[in-house]
Formats: structure tokens, sequence, C-alpha cells
């Protein structure tokens, strides 16, 4: 190499240090200019060639290479490097080992190290595990760099039996391998290995970085582990660790999804400069726990900030954080801010005003966004079958998931579970053959949310040995799962199998829920089983499950059934729905006409008048008690109240689910198309029926 002047030299020197794009070229364009072609060396192209690599320009540097009369192992080495940093190009990293043979030059350790980044950050297993046996042919597996991207590489990939061989053979571990594998654990769903070995780290003497710190948080917010996350704070700050941004939006989203948002709230206050994604997770934390006032509070410091703006997924959040009981105040709000920001066609927060809409039972709403968005997911396809399920509307929940299916949208467990559960509602069985035959061809029949599914609409719709035949099949069921199953007995009114379940439950170290306890009254009030219900309602109690307005009903109507008025009076007036559940009163009432108790029935009947005095049920009810006990004045008064009133029972509607969808009808309704068709049938079918009674009665009658 020729010597340099001063000037140059220091000038190359600067190359090493520098990181602005700006200044690189600056520096590059005065080595150009003082410099000529002849004295440029191989030296100086290299460190012209880094120093773009460095900055993240892999043009810049490409174009150096190629300028490069001539180029060393180093000059690859470089361009490598800066291409193996970024998925987008690592492909070039990988064809300019070809290149560098070509040239006939030796790949050192650091080409291998680069290689083998490259192979990483494109997740290519294969190409790796190639590169790992020229290291092992080389001779150069010992380097300290190889190993850890080799680490990394394999952690990368998933291949966790590999990765721990590699560490394994590295004798003087540094932060950098440790970090790697407790990445690939963490990043492969094995949050609990991660943090063991971040404990075995420590016992060894090996301090961690704020890296290292972020990652463990992360794991202890997967888990909800709260003591633990508390305890690496604690080490955090006792080990006078600088918490930069990363490692504070770790310790936020620790405290959050670990239901703490008070100590989030600190570690917010506490922060010098929260970007937005400390923002946005300070704001899903309120939400998720709750406390939307808080959410929204946050949410209005953030729009008075000039350098933060909201962007889709502080609106996802906000708006999850309206709910159903912001919603009124806060929903349209909401919504136009979205709109005004340019943000109504993105999917994250379509999903989300799709959900609030539902919650507040806006239908047209929810619709509106779903279809005004171009591109959908299919967590926004299953958000809209889960919200027509919740609101009871099955026809439209399973129309949408056969729409979802012809557009060519790959549905999870959860759109088949939304659409299972509108079956189990319609009682439709042979859409719901249909759908576990998707659930099979697909996989998802062993998920344990489908299973639960299957097993209630197989039950519910009167198949109980296809759904044992499920139920029996699940190796480790949820509670989920046990009470689909309970639930399809009580719904056949089969007590003793449904309390069998209820002890195989407890014996399987399950705690009973309010839908378990639910499904066990009402078997108990199917079969009139008194004395047991009174049991299992005081069990229900004792396990500190406060009982709900259906529990109420249910207990309502056993004891009603077994002519205990006084006992199912008394129980409603204790009950806090006494006021704000009608049919409490009318229950009793219903009873009380069969019984012909005049007392309670009056009173019971008052109870809902009072807060409806138009209940149509009730006043018709009040009639037939006064009829039942030969009280015609009164039956009288009331009928003409009826009339004054203009009520109307409201008609009981039927359906029946034909070939392509599902037909709804009520009593005396004409306006259909479908009743001429209906009405024809029907006369095929009655003539069918007489020809074949005379058919019968002409047979003739053989004696023996």
């Amino acid at each position: 190499m020729p010597p340099l002047g001063e000037p140059i030299a220091a000038l190359i020197q600067k190359c090493t240090a520098i990181t602005s794009l700006r200044e690189a070229r600056r520096i590059h364009s005065l080595l150009l200019t003082t410099t000529t072609v002849g004295s440029r060396s191989v030296y100086m192209y290299n460190n012209v060639l880094s120093m773009y690599a460095r900055c993240g320009s892999v043009g810049d540097a490409r174009k150096v290479f190629d300028e490069m009369p001539q180029r060393s192992v180093v000059s690859f080495n470089a361009l490598a490097a800066g291409y193996s940093r970024s998925a987008e190009t690592a492909g070039l990293a990988l064809g300019l080992l070809k290149q560098l043979g070509g040239e006939c030059l030796r790949p050192n350790a650091s080409t291998f190290a680069s290689a083998v980044q490259a192979s990483c950050a494109l997740e290519d297993w294969l190409f790796g595990s190639l590169v790992h046996a020229q290291v092992v042919k080389c001779g150069v597996l010992s380097d300290l760099c190889v190993q850890t991207a080799l680490l990394g590489m394999y952690s990368n990939c998933g291949d966790l039996d590999s990765a721990r061989r590699v560490f394994g053979g590295i004798v003087d571990r540094d932060v950098v391998a440790w970090n790697s594998m407790i990445f690939g654990y963490l990043k492969h769903d094995k949050a609990k290995e991660g943090l063991r070995l971040f404990d075995s780290m420590l016992r060894i003497g090996v301090i961690p970085t704020q890296f290292t710190y972020s990652m463990v948080l992360s794991a202890c917010s997967r888990l909800r582990n709260l003591y633990l996350g508390k305890i690496i704070h604690a080490r955090v700050i006792v080990s006078s660790t600088e918490a930069d941004l990363a490692l504070g939006n770790s310790l936020l989203d620790m405290y959050c999804n670990s239901g703490d948002t008070q100590a989030a709230f600190s570690v917010f206050n506490e922060m010098n400069s929260p970007d937005l994604v400390s923002w946005n997770t300070m704001i899903a934390g309120y939400s998720e726990n709750g406390d939307g006032e808080k959410a929204m509070g946050l949410f209005s410091r953030l729009k008075k900030l000039s350098l933060l703006k909201p962007d889709e997924y502080t609106f996802a959040a906000i708006i999850s954080a309206a709910g159903a009981d912001l919603a009124s105040d806060y929903g349209n709000l909401l919504h136009a801010q979205v709109t005004k920001a340019g943000l109504e066609k993105s999917m994250f927060v379509g999903t989300a005003l799709v959900s609030m809409y539902f919650k507040n039972s806006e239908t047209d709403n929810a619709e509106r966004v779903f279809y005004s968005i171009p591109e959908k997911d299919v967590v926004l396809w299953t958000e809209m079958i889960m919200g027509y399920s919740r609101l009871a509307d099955g026809e439209s929940a399973i129309k949408l998931f056969k729409e979802m299916c012809k557009e060519g949208y790959m549905f999870d467990s959860f759109a088949l579970s939304g659409a299972l559960g509108a079956c189990s509602d319609l009682a439709m069985l042979k859409q719901g053959e249909m759908i576990h035959s998707q659930a099979l061809k697909t996989g998802f029949d062993v998920e344990m949310s489908v299973c639960g599914s299957l097993v209630d609409m197989y039950a519910k719709n009167g198949c109980l040995e296809s759904a044992y035949c499920i139920f029996s099949r699940v190796l480790d069921p949820d509670l989920k799962c046990w009470n689909s199953m309970l639930g399809g007995y009580s719904h056949h009114g089969m007590a003793e199998e449904a309390l069998k379940l209820f002890f195989e439950i407890k014996k399987h170290g399950l705690v009973p829920d309010q839908v378990t306890f639910l499904s066990l009254l009402s078997a108990c009030n199917h079969s009139g089983l008194v004395e047991v219900g009174k049991f299992l309602w005081n069990c229900m109690k004792e396990n500190g499950i406060p009982p709900g307005p259906k529990h109420y009903s249910c207990m309502v109507s056993l004891l009603s059934r077994a002519r205990l008025l006084n006992e199912a009076e008394e129980l409603i007036i204790k009950s806090p729905f006494n006021e704000d559940n009608l049919e409490l009163w009318r229950t009793l009432l219903s009873s009380c006409v069969i019984n012909k108790n005049l007392e309670i029935g009056v009173h019971a009947a008052e109870q809902v008048l009072k807060v409806d005095a138009e209940d149509s049920a009730t006043h018709i009810l009040l009639s037939n008690l006064y009829a039942s006990a030969g009280k015609w004045d009164e039956v009288v008064e009331i009928r003409r109240k009826i009339k004054e009133l203009t009520l109307e029972k409201d008609p009981g509607l039927s359906w029946i689910e034909d070939k392509r969808n599902i037909q709804v009808f009520s009593s005396g309704v004409q306006s259909k198309e479908e009743v001429g068709e209906a009405g024809v049938a029907l006369h095929w079918l009655q003539g069918n029926m007489v020809r074949s009674q005379r058919d019968e009665l002409d047979e003739p009658i053989y004696t023996t």
C-alpha cells in the first residue's frame, strides 16, 4: 500500500466513526477530490464501503464495491455485513459468497458470520445449515462471532435443539450469546424456558443488558406474572441500569398485561420522552383492564401534543376502551376522528369499531364499517360473525361465514366457533354438520374452543351421542368444554347425567363457574329436583359465585313448580334483580294461575305493572288468575283495560331450515311468496296421506 498523506489518512480514519449518511457522502467526496485514481488503495475503498454500510446505505456501498479495481476479502465482508442486516437485502449477501469464490478469495470467519446472519434474516434454515457445514469444514467454528451468528440463526428459525448445541459449545459465553438463546425461546412461545435461562445467566455472574431486561419483562407480560416482573424491575433499579425507551415500554407492557395499571402509570410518568408506543400501551392497558374513563383522559392528553399524533393502534385501543358503556357518549365522536385522520379503511381500527357497535347493539353501523373496508382480514370477518352470534342473529352469522368462505378467506378457530354457536341457537343441524366437516378438513377440530362449540351444537340439536363422542375424545377438556356437555344434558332434562358430570368436573380439579351452576339449576328445574336445586344454590354461594338474573329465574321457576310459592316470593324480594328483572315476577304469577293463589299472584302482577303498565303478558295472566278464582267482575275489568290499551300478545316465531337458508314465519302471516309454494306442497302431502290411508283400508287381511 503506498504511503498516505496526513490529511488523507485522517479522512480515512474518520470513516470508521461516521454514522450519518450526509456526513459519509461529504467525507467520500473529499476523498475523491483530494486523491487520484492510482493512489486510491483497497484499504481506502474498504473503509468508505464499510462507512456506507454502517449508515444503512447499501446502494452507495455497492457502487463503491463495483468501482473497486481490486477487492479483498474485507471488501466482500463489509458489503455482506451491510446486506445481512435486512431481510430485503439478505439474499444479496448470500450471492456475494459465489462471487467471492469466483475471484479466487478464501472466506474467513467474518464472511461466514455475515452469511449466517443473512440466513437468519431470511429465516432460511437450510442455507444456514449448509453454511454451518462449511464453517466446520474450514475450521472456524471456534470463532465467537460465528458461534453467536449460528446461535441467532437457529433460534430465529425455530431449531432450538441445534441452538442449544451451539450454545453448549461456546466456551466463553458473552451476554450476546445468552440474549440470542433467550430470544429464541421467547420468539417460539417458550417464555418459561427463557426465564429459566435468564436465571442461569444471573447465577454465573453475566451482567444483563437493557435488551436482556426488555426480553424477560416481555416474557413476564406474556405469562402475566406480576410477581416476577416486579422482581426484575427491582433488579433494574438496584443495578442502576438506565431504562431506555425500549426497556421503559417493556415495563409498561408487563404491568398493563398483568393488570397493575397504577404501577404502569408510575413508570409512564417517569419516562423522559415517551413515544407513541408508550402512549398506545398505556391507553390499551386502561382499556383492557376496564378503565375506559382513564383511557379517554390519556387520549385527550395525547391529542394536545404537537409532536405525536394518534395512529391506527391508538384509535383501535381507545375505541376498544369505549366499549358498551361509553360508546353512546364517545363512539360517534371517535368514529368521526378516525375519518378525519384518514384511517377509516384500516383493518385494526375497523375491527375495533365493529366490536364497539356490536357491544352497543348497533348492527347497522357495524355493517357499514365492515363493508367500507376494502381489504379485510380473518380477524375482521370473525368479529362480525361473533358480533351477530352474541346478538342472537344466527342467520346473519351463518350467511357471513358462507360469504367469507366463498371469497377465499382462511377462517380460524374463532370464526368456526361463532358459526357453530349460531347453528346451536337456531338448531340447524345440517349447517352445523357442514361446518364440522370444514373443521375436520382444516384441522381446527382439535382446538378446544371448536370442540366446545361442536359439543354445544350437537347437544342443542338433540344429538347427545354425537356430542358425547366429541367430548370423550378431548384429552384435557377445559371448563367451557365441560359446561357445553353439561348444558346439553340440562337442555334435555337429564338431571342425573348432568349431576354426574358436575362431580367429574370437581374431580378434575376445575372450579365450576356461573355457567356450570346455571345448567345444573336448569336441569333440576326440568326434573323438579327441589332439594338438589337448593343444595346447588347454597353450594354456589359457598364458592363465592354470585347468582345472576338467570340463576334466580331458574330457582324461582323450580320453587314455583313445586308449589313453594311463598319461598319463591321471598327469594325474588331478596334478590338484587327484583325491580329490573320483571320475568321473575311473571314466572311467579304464571305459577299462581296454575295453583289458584290469588294473594301472591296479584302481588306479583302489581310489581310488574308498577314498572310497565302496558305489559300484555301480565294483563292476560292476571285475567286468567281472576278467572281461575271465579272473580268474574275483575276478569271483565282486566279485559276492558286490555281493549282500551289495544294490547296484543307478541306473536311467537318459528323457523325451518331448507337447502339454502332459513325461513322464519309466524301464525297468520300470508305476505311471503313462499306461502303459495308451501300451500301447494301441503295439498300434495295431504293427497298422499289420503291415498295411503285408502291403500291401507283396501289391503286384504290374511288370517292364519
